[in-house]
Parts: structure tokens; sequence; C-alpha cells
């Protein structure tokens, strides 16, 4: 079983690290342990990573909790070092406990699942086009509010996409900043420069609100797992990799130009490769692994998260779903992330769409955003873009338009993600529900209520 393992390190080894300057390898942190990792084999290829561990902003906040201020340091003391490695082991969960136990800088002992695209059921038409939903997003006005994600830098986090292929079905030049984009090891480094797939789909859709954002090209769905050429899974621990690049890239900027939305329409379909729940080395219900600690210091420091909810939906889920009735699991589900649903161009839940409640939080998804219209042509022109993998970066291009006029510091992203949640145009008599959230996406209502405020403000 694929693991990541969390150490406690000294000061010098972490600062090594977590400076960009320094090539710090698997080997190295290995050499600094007091014993070696019993049944472990560590994977050289992964380069080690830093964990800023979150803590309540209250004295008596709960430590185990995302939903609440949280404060990061990052002071050596306070931050760990993460490397992935395989357990060799029959009974991996036993095997997990002995390392915590035998070796004194092991703090964690993680699952690293395969992550993938959010892909939906087959067979039913697309219900409208591009064009639609522009219309429904009201993006003419938008723009003209100067809400056109202009200094924004969008990050893609999917299987990589491609501009050229973008460029001609939308019919506009695209900015991709190639120096900030992502990809793991043993991927192709030409950011904006893979094959026509899930991920083009994904860009060509952010751009739909936001044609004026900057793209970043984040391949983190391009991991060869065994299966050959072709298999389009990707690691868990290479997300916690891009969001450790992403995090780089954020703070190192000045706080009044912070602009980073992320979307992310993938996740964790198979729970055989999870430990259980209650487990501390588990993701889907545990907001102390890496990667749900991790988009929780990146939202801290200013990025907009959004995520799809998944096609697990009771009317139609996806074939390898088997997350059972919670199936919003992980950092989809995550209190700092933007959830989002799939709705068609007539305003209906599409029954693939997840239903909540959230595992990491109750209320999800947030909202939901339009699919199943033609668009990309990502996989041919009769095939719709659809799945809430394209609801999220539908959603993810609306949070970049706004994001344009106001910075992080003027509207954090949680008083953002209220606005959306607040603002949304509600599909049930009760407020927020599980099928829809709090409504359906409503971009110019969120412009208002800013405007509205600035104006009582003056």
């Amino acid at each position: 079983m694929r693991v990541l393992i969390q150490l406690r390190l000294s000061p010098d080894i972490v600062n090594a690290v977590a400076d960009p300057a320094v090539i710090t390898t698997a080997a190295d942190v290995a050499g600094r342990l007091a014993g070696p990792l019993p049944g472990v084999v560590i994977d050289e290829s992964f380069a080690p990573l830093t964990l800023v561990l979150p803590q309540p902003a209250s004295p008596r906040g709960d430590p185990l909790s995302l939903n609440q201020p949280l404060s990061f340091s990052t002071a050596p003391q306070d931050t760990h070092v993460l490397i992935r490695g395989e357990i060799d082991a029959d009974d991996v969960t036993s095997h997990a406990r002995l390392l915590r136990s035998t070796v004194r800088e092991v703090t964690g002992v993680f699952a690293d699942p395969s992550v993938e695209h959010h892909l939906t059921c087959a067979g039913s038409g697309a219900v409208g086009d591009w064009h639609d939903v522009r219309r429904l997003l009201h993006t003419s006005e938008l723009w003209q509010a100067g809400c056109d994600g202009d200094g924004v830098m969008l990050a893609v986090a999917d299987g990589g996409f491609n501009y050229e292929h973008i460029k001609a079905h939308l019919g506009a030049e695209l900015k991709v900043d190639a120096t900030r984009s992502w990809s793991p090891p043993g991927a192709p480094h030409t950011p904006g420069r893979y094959e026509v797939a899930h991920g083009t789909m994904c860009a060509f859709d952010a751009l739909l609100a936001a044609p004026k954002a900057t793209l970043l090209d984040i391949a983190v769905i391009q991991s060869r797992t065994p299966g050959g050429p072709g298999n389009t899974a990707g690691f868990l621990s290479d997300a916690v990799a891009a969001y450790a690049h992403l995090h780089l890239q954020l703070t190192t900027m000045p706080a009044e130009s912070r602009k980073l939305v992320i979307s992310n329409s993938w996740g964790v379909y198979n729970s055989d490769q999870d430990f259980p729940v209650g487990h501390p080395g588990n993701y889907s219900d545990n907001p102390s692994h890496p990667f749900n600690t991790m988009v929780a210091s990146l939202e801290n420091a200013g990025a907009d998260i959004v995520f799809s909810a998944g096609n697990c939906g009771r009317q139609c889920a996806a074939p390898n779903c088997n997350l059972g009735e919670r199936s919003i699991a992980g950092a989809n589900g995550h209190p700092k992330v933007l959830t989002v649903g799939g709705v068609d161009t007539h305003d209906e839940r599409v029954g693939y769409s997840s239903e909540g409640p959230g595992r990491l939080t109750d209320h999800k998804p947030d909202i939901c955003a339009y699919t199943h219209f033609t668009g990309s042509q990502f996989d041919g022109p009769t095939v719709p873009d659809n799945g809430t993998s394209a609801a999220c970066p539908v959603a993810a291009g609306v949070v970049a338009a706004i994001r344009a006029r106001w910075s992080v510091l003027e509207l954090p992203p949680g008083r953002l993600r209220s606005l959306l949640q607040a603002t949304a145009q509600d599909r049930s008599t009760q407020g927020f529900d599980y099928d829809y959230g709090y409504g359906i996406i409503n971009p110019l209502a969120v412009v208002a209520a800013l405007d509205e405020q600035a104006r009582r403000a003056a």
C-alpha cells in the first residue's frame, strides 16, 4: 500500500526541505532518522515536502477541527516533513502502528489513494451549449463591471490542457503562465501542450466567465499508475506536492496582489485504497490527513479553492463509486473550499451530482453550477462538457472573475464563499439542502452585494 509518512525532524533539515534553492532527497531525510523505517520502500522520485500544521486561532478551539478560524506557524518546530513510500505488509494497519511506535520521528502514516477525474454517466444528450452558460452567468454585465479575471491566476488542477484546442474553440487568445505551472515527476513538462482530454474541458469551462485570467497548468492527474500508458489516475501525494508548489507561488507574492483560484475536478472513488474510517491514517473523513491540512494552509494564505462534489448521485452514479451514502469525501467536502454540484442549463439538478452531507463538514455541496452542455469538444463535437467536473471550473471561473476586482485583503476567501452561498438562486423551499446546496451560482448578485457594501462604507 502506498502511504505518506509524516516526520518531525530537526530545524536544519526542515529548513533545507523548505528552501526551494536546496535539493533535498528522500534519502537525505531517511538518513537523519534515528533508525530505519521497517518494511517501508521509500519512493525516491517523490521530493520531500514540508507540512505546516494548523492550530485553532482560539485557545479553546478544537485542535482536530477545520470548521473554525485557524492559524499557521512556519517555525521549524511547527513544521513536519512528508515522504512517500510503500508498506510491504499484509496488515497495513498494524504496520502503520509499528512505524509510529518504533521510529520516534514518525508522527503519522497516511493513505495515499489514487485520484481520478470526476467523469459521469454516458448516453444522455447535451442540454444547451457554452453560449447558454455565458448568458445564464450574465457574463457581458459581469465583464462591464470589471469582473473578467484580469490579473488572477486560475490554476486548473487536472490532467493538463491543450492551449491550441481551447484557443480554436473559444475563439480568443489565452494567457498561460508556464513558470508557475506544475507536473509530477515522469510527466511531460510542457504546460498547455497536453493531449486534448478532461483537463482541456476544465480549462475551457473556467474561461467562460474569466476570459482574461492567467491559466496555470497543474497536471495532477498525470502519474503513471500500474496499467501502462493512458491510465488517467494520479496519486493524492501528487496533489499534496502540487499544493505545496502553489503555496510557494502565492506566499512569495505581495499580500495585496494575491489572486489565486484553484479548480479541482477530481477525487477519490475507491475506498479500498484508504485506511478505514476512524484510523488515524484515513483520508476521506480525516481533517488531519496531510492533503486536508495543506488545503487549509493554502486557503489561509489567500487562495480560493473550488472542488467538484463528485458524480456518485443516487439517480445516475458513476459505475466505480463505492464511497457509500456520504460520497463527498476528503477535500471535496473540506470546510475551507467551495464544493460545487451540477445543474443543466434548465436549472435542473443532474442525476449524477453527489448529494450531501459531506464527510469533513455536513453542509455540502455549497452551490451548484452549470454542466452537461456542449462546449470544449474535448471528446468529440456531440459529447457535452459533463459531470461536476464541468460545473466546478464554471464556478471557479466566476470566482476568478469576481477576484479581478477584489483582493484577498478586501475580500478573504471565506467571505467570498459566504457571499456565493447567500446570493445563490435557491432551488428549494428550505434554503440549504443536500441536492443543490444553497442554490445555483449567481455572480451578478455577488457583485451587487459587494458594491452595496462599498457604498455603505463610503
